[in-house]
């Protein structure tokens, strides 16, 4: 079963420190970077995948579709602490070549790199155990439902869905 809630504008309820960093308005990767441990990305998976329900619309593709994706695990002292989902369509010519960075943080590209790039508002929910990327999720460390924020960005128009899932070891690191 997909969650069916909407993402929102508002957070999630959430402790102060984790929604500090779930309402970061810049780098998640640098936001970690800054608390003093070691930062590594540790891609998981990517390559071809298909568009989830709650994708479809922000990618203009219709649920199931082919996509590309990349999905990482964000560490801090070797502990995954974020799971992170960025698709876009299968054969994008404006983004899969950012998205091709081996486990150099996409973050790094997203603000800074790219004065043409357009970011949308962040969206947040709470992923439940029935949403796909939750049991991707839960695939690294279980958890009853994650804190998560997507947004979308725009390169010479072609969009990019970046999905962030905050795993329960984030709190031990804040």
């Amino acid at each position: 079963m997909v969650n069916k809630a909407p993402w929102r504008a508002a957070p999630p309820d959430l402790p102060a420190s984790v929604l500090d960093c779930l309402t970061e308005p810049a780098s998640l990767s640098l936001r970690l970077q800054a608390g003093g441990h070691r930062f590594a990305v540790q891609v998981l998976e990517q390559g071809a995948s298909q568009t989830q329900p709650d994708e479809a619309v922000l990618l203009g593709l219709p649920a199931g579709a082919p996509v590309y994706a990349r999905h990482v695990a964000l560490t801090l002292n070797d502990v995954p602490v974020v799971y992170a989902r960025s698709a876009i369509h299968r054969d994008c010519p404006a983004w899969l070549p950012v998205l091709a960075r081996g486990s150099r943080s996409l973050g790094l590209t997203l603000f800074g790199e790219l004065p043409e790039l357009r970011r949308e508002p962040l969206l947040y929910q709470m992923l439940a155990s029935g949403h796909p990327l939750a049991r991707s999720a839960a695939a690294i460390e279980a958890g009853a439902a994650y804190p998560a924020r997507r947004c979308r960005f725009l390169l010479n128009d072609a969009p990019l869905l970046l999905t962030e899932l905050f795993l329960p070891a984030l709190k031990d690191f804040l």
